[in-house]
């Protein structure tokens, strides 16, 4: 057993013992969610699941926020920031966190490791213990940020949903994925709050097995992207339980294509059932999508400890 799988497999300990902020009010401001990377992908969903909950919120790169908020929202508007980092020191994170809080900005800031600068950048830190295998590649780390977030948006986050997850990844791994891993052209699709999700998802085998993937929303897929279905094309959907028909219908057309299907939540080529319904489903996901990317790297032989060209934080001089 990898370094890795150790950390996927033993994070559910960690998302038992992790203290969820409680929901936040809903008042006249918005709220930008922040971060880098995997933390950007998180953002997304977050953002996603905060606007259902009845809040103004988007998700922005922590760089493109430092420097250029007024292409994300109007001078002088009212704003909160939700900041993530697992390290808690990634350059374009901190400083959107310290230049948010100069113009007044209330920060919170979720990371992973205690004592860091982003700790001391924010108005509110919320500091999470990780699983010490985890390395280079996100993966405890992310679903507990991801759950924050959640928490945050009214979501309920408890032992059920960690048995659930779980349950879903010890599926997946089950499961016999061997067609998933001839073929070169690998989308991932989801709406709503999944398709921040899906990007992790994407994001994840990206960075494990060395492989160019696409994620994109369900109704965006026909408009375009679909060309590029043949029997060389895997997909991997997670259904949303607001569109279920919808995101059935489109496996269904990407199958008759040629595509391999990996229905989460739904139908597929394997179909893997899901137990959460709405936005909360993609936290239920996203442990069984990063057991999907680690063994995508094994079937190539790839060694997900230390992928090429990464390091584990993003410093800038």
């Amino acid at each position: 057993m990898t370094h890795t799988i150790d950390g996927i497999t033993g994070q559910f300990d960690y998302w038992r013992k992790a203290v969820m902020p409680a929901p936040l009010p809903v008042r006249d401001t918005t709220r930008v969610v922040i971060g880098c990377g995997t933390s950007y992908n998180l953002a997304l969903a977050v953002a996603a699941a905060l606007c259902r909950a009845g809040h103004r919120a988007i998700g922005v790169p922590a760089g493109e926020w430092h420097d250029r908020a007024a292409s994300y929202l109007p001078e002088g508007a009212k704003a909160d920031i939700i900041a993530l980092s697992r390290s808690g020191t990634t350059t374009e994170t901190l400083r959107a966190a310290e230049a948010s809080r100069a113009l007044g900005f209330h920060v919170t800031g979720v990371t992973c490791a205690p004592d860091t600068a982003l700790a001391a950048a924010s108005d509110t830190a919320i500091v999470y213990d990780t699983h010490p295998a985890e390395g280079i590649v996100m993966t405890a780390s992310a679903s507990l940020m991801l759950l924050a977030g959640y928490a945050m948006a009214g979501l309920t986050v408890d032992d059920t949903l960690a048995a659930h997850a779980k349950a879903l990844l010890d599926a997946m791994d089950a499961s016999d994925i061997a067609p998933f891993h001839t073929r070169d052209h690998i989308v991932f699709l989801g709406g709503g709050a999944h398709y921040g999700v899906m990007l992790e998802g994407g994001l994840k085998l990206m960075e494990m097995a060395i492989t160019a993937t696409q994620t994109f929303h369900p109704g965006e897929y026909r408009h375009g992207p679909i060309s590029l279905i043949d029997e060389g094309s895997a997909v991997v959907m997670l259904y949303h339980s607001d569109t279920a028909q919808a995101d059935a219908a489109l496996v269904r057309e990407l199958q008759d294509k040629g595509a391999f299907v990996i229905g989460i939540g739904g139908p597929g080529d394997v179909s893997l059932p899901v137990a959460t319904r709405g936005d909360l489903a993609g936290a239920e996901a996203l442990p069984a999508l990063q057991l999907l990317g680690e063994r995508h790297a094994q079937s190539k032989g790839i060694n997900t400890v230390t992928p090429r060209h990464l390091s584990k934080v993003v410093v800038l001089s």
